[in-house]
């Protein structure tokens, strides 16, 4: 990877390329151009199909007077998985901490979390309780967690706003929808925010409990493999801007994050490789040991298996915390957090909100990285970096 210091400019500009005969009418090219301070350019093009889920190729590198190469990445379009995998028992979930001193929190991660009520009514200090989700995810558990917040628990009143799903929505206009709500139900600030879906919905609701009369306690309770993983722990909250991805936000930590994996068993095949594609980043910058699990358990990952993913969810988890215990406002380590995250921000802006998922760009900017590492003698390309990520993209 090319670090800052050696690259004196960078230039990406997203092109339609209505006429490519490997990746039809709906694909796209852009273009990449690297200044380095040696006076060294290096160019790179890059196609991408405007279809979901990444498929990621890798093919023969062209490199032209050792300045240019050449790189191909393509997706394809993949179904909801038709079986969910069978439950496993966990009475008692495995908690990882994130030790932030008085802002501590634990991270319950086991299946059947959402049943079990007292997980969630132990983090609520208040009698009123507004649920923030969204369209895709309202119909499938938002009664249950109303049911175990108020189960045994007849003092706590439940305010719920549903909010549109995809990451188009992540904005200041949708956002004002929960600060209405709030408004409406006569919040106080002892009521409880609780976030129930994914990475736009905790970073929607963060930034809500954030600001509302200057902050208020919420709950993370994430439903992807993404937002369990990632964007629920650390308390990086936010919403996009036209001219960039989480441009306006707060670092504001949650009282708890509940990761039930059972919802893991309704998320669509595409999120889940969205997903996988930030857990083989913590393999890449600090775990090895985890890297080499991946590679060995992929058939493991990709099929669901519940053992799979709870060591994947929990060795993840345990990666970001220490990270975040350690760098909580991101002045320095913690920006190794952010591995693909420049080029992946950068895809997603350029192509429209929503056009790729947040993984998908992810691992499409790691593979960049590791193509330009080539041109830096101190950071050879790691070619197993590019066919595990493949692997796991893959149908």
């Amino acid at each position: 990877m090319a670090s800052s210091a050696n690259i004196s400019s960078i230039c990406l500009s997203p092109k339609p390329s209505t006429q490519s005969s490997l990746y039809g009418s709906n694909s796209r090219d852009f273009f990449l151009r690297f200044q380095f301070q040696n006076s060294n350019a290096v160019s790179l093009r890059s196609s991408f199909a405007s279809s979901r889920s990444l498929e990621l190729n890798w093919s023969s590198i062209s490199v032209l007077n050792a300045d240019r190469m050449r790189l191909r990445v393509s997706a394809s379009s993949t179904p909801v998985m038709d079986q969910s995998p069978s439950k496993t028992s966990s009475a008692v979930p495995t908690i990882v901490e994130v030790d932030l001193g008085n802002r501590s929190y634990p991270i319950y991660i086991g299946s059947g979390l959402l049943d079990q009520h007292d997980l969630l009514q132990r983090h609520v200090h208040g009698k009123k309780v507004l649920v923030v989700t969204n369209t895709t995810i309202a119909p499938i558990y938002l009664d249950k967690v109303v049911h175990a917040l108020t189960n045994g628990n007849p003092n706590v009143s439940v305010e719920s706003v549903i909010l549109p799903d995809g990451e188009k929505y992540k904005n200041m206009d949708i956002l004002m929808k929960v600060f209405d709500k709030a408004i409406e139900s006569r919040l106080d600030r002892r009521c409880t925010f609780v976030a129930l879906g994914g990475g736009v919905i905790g970073d929607m609701c963060g930034f809500a409990a954030a600001s509302f009369l200057r902050g208020v306690n919420f709950i993370q309770i994430p439903t992807t493999l993404m937002s369990q993983v990632d964007s629920s722990v650390g308390g990086k909250t936010g919403i996009n801007h036209r001219l960039g991805k989480n441009l306006i936000g707060a670092f504001y930590q949650p009282q708890c994050v509940l990761i039930d994996t059972d919802t893991l068993n309704t998320l669509p095949d595409k999120e889940l490789a969205s997903g996988l594609g930030e857990v083989i980043k913590y393999g890449l910058i600090r775990d090895a040991e985890f890297f080499e699990w991946q590679e060995k358990n992929m058939q493991a990952l990709m099929a669901r298996d519940p053992s799979a993913m709870a060591y994947a969810i929990k060795r993840s988890c345990e990666n970001k915390a220490e990270v975040v215990s350690l760098d909580e406002r991101e002045s320095g380590l913690r920006a190794t957090l952010n591995l693909g995250h420049t080029f992946g921000h950068a895809i997603e802006t350029g192509y429209g909100y929503g056009q790729w998922l947040h993984g998908e760009a992810v691992a499409a900017g790691m593979v960049l990285l590791s193509q330009i590492s080539l041109f830096q003698p101190s950071l050879p390309l790691k070619v197993e970096i590019v066919v595990l990520i493949h692997k796991f993209m893959l149908k």
